[in-house]
């Protein structure tokens, strides 16, 4: 499984690359902190599979990193995905590595 750091992706939103940002984490963990990315949850994920592009570059994540490997698990071996990347540490390593400011007060 391809992986990608939180500075990685940082990289890539400073400089507005062209990749798409999946969150897998429930609605109301978006609500306390989001990266700005498209909320699929967990649980809607093969309900939404159209929604997730198979062209270029895909983050997924959640809060560890756990459940957004396990997406990717599953995108890859059902429906063939190759351009998926598992946010390493999820946000909480983006919270703790380069912005506490994304937490909802």
């Amino acid at each position: 499984m391809k992986e990608i750091s939180v500075q990685e992706l940082k990289k890539l939103k400073d400089e507005g690359a062209d990749f798409q940002l999946i969150d897998v984490r429930e609605p109301y963990e978006f609500d306390q902190a989001n990266l700005g990315g498209e909320l699929i949850p967990l649980a809607t994920l093969l309900d939404n599979v159209d929604k997730i592009d198979k062209e270029k570059q895909v983050v997924v994540h959640c809060r560890s990193g756990k459940r957004s490997a396990n997406a990717i698990m599953v995108l890859e071996q059902k429906f063939g995905y190759e351009n998926l990347h598992n946010l390493t540490g999820g946000i909480l390593a983006y919270i703790e590595e380069i912005d506490d400011s994304i937490i909802n007060q």
